[in-house]
């Protein structure tokens, strides 16, 4: 009788599908740790333009990259979910807010969003960070968005509101980014204040062909002009689906269709480009 093989997994680990999810999200925790230990971080920016004028851009998304051993640049999808959690999840967050700051006090015609967890509003770290850059130029909080997924505004929705409270007084806007994604309560809108409603790449990609995502972004634009919120539409990737959003009254776009992120942008100088690399 041949004798059945069991999967190495240590006492306990009795289920080898999850032992293998936790072995590479431990790999990844390593890799994200090293990255940041070495300073091997660096934003990636994508236009989000103005849906009727796609030749005018509206601000830029700041999106956080790192990379491995060999050079090679990692986005965020593949780590995210990892550390969002972790105290590397909060420390992700404080390099992204340093970089975006430092490119914003650097181009002053520069209107920049930077992502960030709820997990971060009470990390000391990430505070100072936003004070210090704010002391040093006010101009800064105006041309300032952060953004907060929908998933992570609701699992501390009262923290959220009165940290946005805080800090819009200084004239900083805050976006819903991948809305849709998450479970909501509506009734927070109310007391959120969002400036700006990013609807979920799930609704928008083949939207000019799918009656029901049609219907479902026209209602998510109607609750947002109710809320005085711009709208913008991710993962824009064909002409057909940007005519179809901005019929349906979509205010900006964002997607391969009109840029993908990069790390040299057009404002950037070439030795500015050589001396972040």
């Amino acid at each position: 009788m041949k004798k059945r093989r069991i999967a190495d997994v240590p006492p306990g680990a009795e289920n080898p599908l999850a032992f293998a999810v936790s072995r590479r999200d431990g790999s990844v925790l390593d890799m994200v740790a090293q990255a940041i230990r070495h300073k091997q971080t660096l934003l990636a920016f994508q236009p989000v333009v103005l849906s009727r004028d796609p030749s005018r851009i509206g601000f830029y998304e700041g999106l956080i990259r790192i990379t491995d051993e060999t050079g090679r640049v990692i986005p965020a999808r593949d780590f995210m979910n990892a550390v969002e959690a972790t105290e590397l999840g909060r420390e992700i967050d404080v390099l992204a807010l340093q970089m975006g700051l430092r490119a914003l006090h650097e181009t002053p015609h520069l209107r920049l969003s930077i992502n960030m967890s709820a997990r971060s509003i009470g990390f000391t770290k990430w505070t100072r960070t936003l004070q210090r850059w704010l002391d040093r130029d006010p101009t800064i909080a105006e041309r300032l968005i952060l953004e907060i997924t929908e998933g992570s505004a609701m699992t501390v929705p009262e923290l959220v509101i009165d940290f946005m409270d805080r800090w819009q007084v200084r004239g900083i806007c805050f976006a819903l980014d991948d809305f849709g994604s998450g479970q909501t309560a509506l009734r927070y809108f109310k007391e959120f204040f969002f400036d700006i409603l990013k609807i979920d790449g799930q609704f928008v990609s083949g939207i000019a062909t799918d009656a029901d995502n049609r219907a479902l972004v026209r209602s998510m634009v109607a609750i947002a002009q109710h809320f005085d919120m711009m709208t913008v539409a991710e993962f824009v990737e064909t002409k057909a689906d940007a005519d179809v959003l901005a019929s349906l009254g979509v205010d900006c776009l964002q997607g391969y269709l009109h840029g993908a992120p990069t790390t040299r942008p057009g404002w950037k100088t070439p030795a500015e480009i050589r001396a972040a690399g």
